[in-house]
């Protein structure tokens, strides 16, 4: 069983707000800016290999982005899926800059999306957070590298603590392992758990039938006697 990490990234710099007013006088409200960094050693410790991240963002953009589901949320999840009743804007773009990626994100008319509105109205610093499952392999230079099973959930959610430390995200973000199990994702605890369970059904039944058996064959036995 592949026991993956739920990774989570803030990205020190401040967002790009833009907004801009339609014909009925009402607002589109956008945000833009570095939404992940590939090939250089992040405040996490993590490194995520240019090609590996080029590789991944390149199937964010075919499955999500081009299909008007990469979808956001406010605040840090504590789990690797996206709840549509937390979502606040929808990322319609990511493309390479050198070693950046810069996002676009375009803020919803969702109860978690007017909040958002309201807080960029009222002059609030925002930042934002990608995040993914993945493996991570320890290299000598002490540094954290991201392998190739690295998968985006979303390039950003919206955070107010984009220059979080890192006892934060971990202790937040990565206290739990995850495992796809059948297409789905499942917490590692769970499905061991679910695993001793059906192993200690398996035994019983397995006692069950070798009792039936004994029974079986000491039935043919008082039979041949009598």
């Amino acid at each position: 069983m592949n026991k993956v990490k739920l990774i989570s990234e803030s990205i020190a710099q401040d967002v790009e707000y833009i907004t801009e007013e339609k014909s009925d006088g009402k607002k589109n409200y956008k945000i833009k800016g570095i939404f992940m960094q590939a090939g250089i050693k992040n405040k996490n410790g993590r490194v995520y290999p240019e090609e590996i991240l080029q590789k991944e963002v390149a199937r964010y953009n075919k499955e999500f982005i081009n299909e008007n589901r990469a979808y956001g949320e406010l605040g840090h999840p504590e789990g690797p899926t996206i709840n549509l009743e937390r979502a606040s804007h929808m990322i319609t773009a990511l493309y390479p800059d050198g070693k950046n990626f810069i996002g676009e994100a375009k803020i919803l008319s969702t109860p978690m999306g007017e909040i958002v509105k309201t807080l960029m109205d009222e002059g609030a610093k925002l930042g934002v957070s990608s995040r993914g499952m993945g493996s991570l392999e320890q290299k000598k230079d002490g540094a954290s590298y991201v392998r190739d099973d690295f998968y985006l959930a979303t390039a950003a959610d919206i955070v107010s603590d984009p220059s979080a430390p890192s006892a934060f995200v971990e202790g937040i973000m990565e206290g739990k392992e995850w495992v796809w199990n059948h297409g789905a994702l499942m917490e590692a605890e769970l499905v061991d758990m679910k695993e001793r369970i059906n192993k200690k059904v398996r035994k019983k039944q397995t006692l069950e039938e070798s009792l039936e058996f004994a029974k079986f064959l000491k039935m043919l036995w008082c039979i041949n006697k009598c």
